[in-house]
């Protein structure tokens, strides 16, 4: 009898992964094709229609590949950058078969830019997130976003909001707290670069003397290459400099000021705080920290632990940009993640 029970166990699981290992296969033999898609003509573009106070705009979007149970919503940051942003994900996402979708928010680039700065409200972002996702008929059995700094928020947001038709969640280089943030910046990044430039710094923003191309110099020299992308200026992937060139100052400027030490002035980002609220998400959730970041990578891992379901990646390598120079522990953090939760095995860390 109990040769016969555990003949009937082997033979269930060598059912059950056959038939996992079979469906894997089909996911990956129909990845990259378009044959039953709607987009196939612009190569997985889309310029969705997003109802506003204002009235109707158009937001841009390309979906990469083909994945019923995984797809990545990509929030960039900024905010008013690019989904430029996350190029890198072409090296990774396709060769473990991960659906995912750049899209560039309402004000970006690639998407209409209406002059109009009642529309930069979270509140508002959050109900383009979810016209978006109808738009691209996801739900809470393939539904992820990622978001990264900006892009953070956003994604913290929307789960408020709709976690609901979440299967998970990624923050990626964002606090909690813009009040942290600041006093991060102030208190353990600004004294880190050597006093001359600090002061130099901190008297061109004490003057508001943002636009002077010497503070753009000592930014760039100092303080992007040790905290937003480890790597020298000249070696920067193009990607980088496309979004960089083609930011919206308005909107940045609008919600998360002229400094990059913080935000600060009349930016409207500058109270925003939400720690008390991170235990609401229950949605499996992914914490993305970094050592050099801009943001306290202590308080991320703190996120982790404060939502219901968390998990915290570390990369010991990487600053704000952590998908470009930490690749190799980004993306296996990443992509483990987004299998866990695919699969039911996620656990909490």
């Amino acid at each position: 009898m109990r040769i016969k029970i555990c003949t009937i166990l082997f033979v269930s699981l060598f059912i059950f992964l056959g038939c996992k290992e079979k469906n894997e296969d089909i996911i990956k033999a129909n990845y990259l094709d378009f044959s039953k898609r709607d987009d196939q003509f612009t190569g997985g573009i889309k310029m969705i229609p997003i109802t506003t106070p204002k009235g109707i705009f158009k937001v841009w979007t390309k979906t990469v590949g083909n994945n019923p149970t995984i797809k990545v919503l990509l929030l960039h940051g900024g905010p008013g950058l690019t989904h430029e942003l996350y190029e890198a994900f072409d090296g990774y996402f396709p060769n473990e078969s991960i659906e995912y979708i750049y899209y560039d928010q309402l004000g970006s680039y690639y998407s209409d830019q209406p002059n109009d700065n009642s529309l930069w409200t979270n509140e508002r972002f959050v109900e383009e997130v979810e016209q978006v996702r109808k738009a691209l008929h996801c739900d809470n059995t393939n539904f992820y976003v990622l978001g990264q700094s900006w892009g953070g928020i956003l994604a913290i947001e929307y789960a408020f909001k709709y976690q609901k038709n979440l299967k998970g969640l990624i923050i990626s280089n964002m606090m909690s707290s813009a009040k942290a943030y600041n006093k991060y910046a102030d208190e353990v990044l600004g004294p880190k670069l050597p006093k001359a430039v600090f002061d130099q710094i901190k008297t061109f923003e004490k003057n508001k003397d943002y636009t002077n191309p010497k503070y753009t110099e000592l930014l760039f020299k100092y303080y992007y290459t040790e905290h937003i992308i480890r790597m020298p200026v000249d070696k920067w992937p193009n990607s980088i400099n496309r979004a960089f060139k083609h930011i919206n100052p308005n909107v940045y400027v609008y919600m998360q000021g002229p400094s990059e030490f913080g935000i600060t002035g009349d930016a409207t980002l500058k109270d925003w705080d939400v720690t008390d609220k991170l235990k609401t998400i229950t949605v499996p959730t992914l914490v993305i920290g970094a050592k050099h970041d801009t943001m306290d990578p202590k308080h991320m891992e703190w996120m982790s632990k404060e939502v219901q379901n968390g998990r915290f990646l570390f990369c010991p390598n990487g600053s704000h940009l952590s998908q470009y120079d930490d690749q190799k522990n980004y993306f296996k953090g990443v992509i483990q993640f987004l299998r866990d939760v695919d699969s039911g095995e996620f656990k909490k860390s």
